[in-house]
């Protein structure tokens, strides 16, 4: 897909910012028609857009990335939630021929030695799959919200990926957890139980702990590490 120009993606912008998340999917979809996806982690933002993208009657395609380390709720929760809405989730794997000789030299919490190893383990796990998951696609719906970390705060609701060549959607980037909680409750959605027990943001099990009152959002991921800005590199930006 070719990159956007100013004026093209100022237009756009401005369209879907004045547009409920229902009618800018209808819009995308009629601009980009089978070209939008839905990453989920399963987190309670992935959730609400997943019962949101259902209920939009669009064939988006959905994909969650299978790092081989997900909590046993998480599994869970992808179970009931296919059962819930009669959906397929396609499942994006770690290359074997990344993942098994990284581990042979490193050992299997070789990210727990260090920040390089960690992101090379990232890497392996979640970004080379995500590029596979993207390919052919135009625009990458997501569950970021601002509150999550103070790396987001500058988010637009719309914006060009260039180093995935693709358009993100952040339909719920300014939503409170509040209210992403009302909307869960309210339309009984399932949710992954490890959110009543501390944990905020949920990634690899070995990499996440409940978050302490106080800390940031962001404080259980990679805990070990000094640096209020982890990110695992999915939503990197790059110029």
């Amino acid at each position: 897909m070719e990159a956007f120009s100013k004026s093209r993606f100022d237009q756009l912008y401005n369209q879907v910012n004045t547009l409920s998340i229902q009618d800018a999917l209808q819009l995308l979809w009629q601009l980009y028609p089978g070209k939008l996806t839905l990453s989920t982690s399963f987190s309670i933002e992935d959730q609400l857009l997943t019962h949101e993208v259902v209920k939009s009657g669009l064939p988006v395609a959905l994909f969650t990335l299978d790092t081989g380390r997900l909590f046993p709720e998480t599994y869970a929760v992808w179970s009931s939630t296919l059962q819930r809405y009669d959906i397929s989730i396609k499942a994006y794997y770690p290359s074997q021929q990344l993942l098994e000789p990284f581990v042979e030299k490193n050992g299997p919490n070789a990210f727990y030695a260090s920040v390089e190893n960690r992101k090379t383990c990232c890497h392996i796990r979640k970004v080379e799959p995500l590029k596979r998951a993207l390919a052919g696609k135009a625009v990458w719906i997501t569950g970021l919200r601002s509150e999550h970390s103070s790396v987001r705060n500058d988010l637009s609701l719309l914006e060009w990926d260039e180093g995935n060549q693709i358009l993100k959607y952040h339909p719920l980037l300014h939503w409170s957890t509040a209210q992403i909680k009302a909307a869960i409750d309210q339309q009984a959605i399932p949710y992954n139980p490890l959110h009543d027990k501390g944990y905020i943001s949920i990634g690899c099990a070995p990499c996440t702990r409940p978050v302490r009152p106080g800390e940031d959002f962001r404080a259980g991921r990679w805990w070990w590490e000094d640096n209020s800005k982890k990110e695992c590199g999915l939503h990197e930006k790059q110029h």
